[in-house]
């Protein structure tokens, strides 16, 4: 059920970021909305269209890549005010967003009632009330979803936010308390359930197991309170292989496990107006997108060699080993092919790569074996659309920002476009 991750670069691909480097220069990032587009299509090809999409907008914010979602998704999933400006200029109807987060301010709550959001995803009790009051001061009612916070989850997922204390929604063993409080709310609507309880998993058998234990779930609480859920959200936290020896997940086996469940937990009397959302987000963008930086610098130090380049933690603090992880593992790291690199390679040596900042866990590889590495070499760090620029700490030590580059697809080739934002 593993299947391989690619460690090349496409030809296409890789003419287009060749000319990124060139014409707009490093650091920057270069995404790739059709790839984006085609695994949103595989989403819907292997389960039946049973699953809508929707998009955590956290995990790429980009306005170029929001628009060309739309389309391939049913909605988007906001996680802050700004998320929901960024929404709106984007084009998305203010129905097709949902709201999370454990800390929405009043105001931002104020502002989701009065656009009427598609769906307020109720993370806590207090939560909860606030809404109510929101409504009695708009005189309208709100439509929310009560996120869960299972009481376990299986192994395998990278981020594990089930059975331990959690700011995020409402504990399973305290899940029935909240149902009898909100049936007397009258200006409140439960919409339905949400679970977003683990990501970045490459385990199909781990994914399988959990999607069952979230319809479980639904099911229970559906039945136990005689509840007709019209949105049912399952936080997919499908993973992407981004260190070498890592394989993708098999999507193929996942849906051929789940789809039966699916289609029986939607013959149940209570599910029969249930829409079914899965909510990804580095699945759909994280291997559109790559990360290009220049080495400035070749330095030989105590038996080690060294490329110092012209972007690193302020510009890509995954890729540093900063994000969620404990032991650092390089990201797959190619060098864009250049006339010298076309001949016959080298002997490989091994190279640890930073980035300028002054500081030490500035490093976006350790041991990186690569045939000789010039200066004005340029490298690319595949798998990086998402939470790249925006999770990364761009203003620390004033280096320049990142450019982010959009390459649509022309013909058998790409045209670049620089978003407006960051133009010279």
């Amino acid at each position: 059920m593993a299947v391989q991750a690619p460690r090349h670069i496409e030809l296409s691909v890789g003419e287009a970021l060749r000319q990124a480097a060139e014409t707009v220069g490093t650091p920057c990032y270069v995404y790739f909305p059709d790839a984006m587009q085609k695994r949103a299509q595989k989403i819907h090809e292997v389960f039946g269209r049973r699953f809508g999409i929707s998009y955590a907008v956290k995990a790429n914010p980009n306005l170029d890549l929001l628009r060309a979602l739309d389309p391939h998704i049913h909605g988007l999933d906001v996680s802050s005010g700004g998320e929901l400006k960024l929404a709106l200029e984007a084009g998305y109807a203010p129905s097709r967003l949902s709201f999370t987060g454990p800390g929405k301010s009043l105001p931002e709550l104020r502002e989701a009632v009065r656009l009427g959001c598609g769906e307020i995803v109720v993370e806590s009790m207090d939560e909860l009330a606030d809404v109510q009051n929101i409504t009695q001061e708009f005189d309208r009612v709100a439509r929310v979803l009560l996120r869960i916070s299972p009481r376990s989850m299986p192994k395998g997922f990278g981020v594990n936010m089930a059975g331990r204390p959690s700011q995020f929604g409402i504990d399973e063993e305290h899940l029935d308390e909240a149902l009898q409080t909100l049936s007397s709310m009258k200006s409140i609507h439960l919409a339905g359930f949400h679970i977003y309880a683990g990501a970045q998993c490459l385990n199909a058998e781990s994914i399988v197991e959990n999607f069952l234990n979230y319809m479980r779930i639904f099911r229970e609480f559906a039945q136990r309170h005689k509840l007709q859920p019209e949105i049912l959200v399952f936080g997919g936290g499908i993973g992407i292989p981004y260190h070498e020896g890592e394989n993708a997940v098999d999507l193929d086996y996942v849906a051929e496990q789940i789809n039966p469940a699916l289609d029986a937990l939607l013959g149940l009397p209570e599910f029969q107006r249930a829409t079914l959302l899965l909510e990804i987000g580095r699945y759909l963008v994280g291997e559109a997108g790559y990360f290009l930086t220049s080495v400035r610098r070749i330095k030989h130090s105590r038996g080690r060699h060294m490329a110092i380049c012209d972007g690193g933690l302020n510009n890509h603090l995954a890729a540093c080993g900063h994000f969620g992880t404990i032991i650092h593992r390089n990201y797959m790291i190619s060098r864009l092919p250049t006339q010298a690199s076309l001949e016959p390679a080298t002997e490989l040596q091994e190279f640890d790569v930073f980035g300028p900042l002054c500081t030490t866990i500035d490093q976006l590889a350790r041991q990186l074996r690569l045939s000789d590495l010039a200066c004005g070499d340029v490298l690319a760090i595949h798998h990086s659309g998402a939470y790249g620029f925006t999770a990364s700490p761009m203003m620390f030590i004033s280096h320049r920002w990142a450019k982010e580059v959009i390459a649509e697809r022309k013909g058998d080739g790409y045209a670049l476009r620089v978003n407006k934002l960051f133009e010279d």
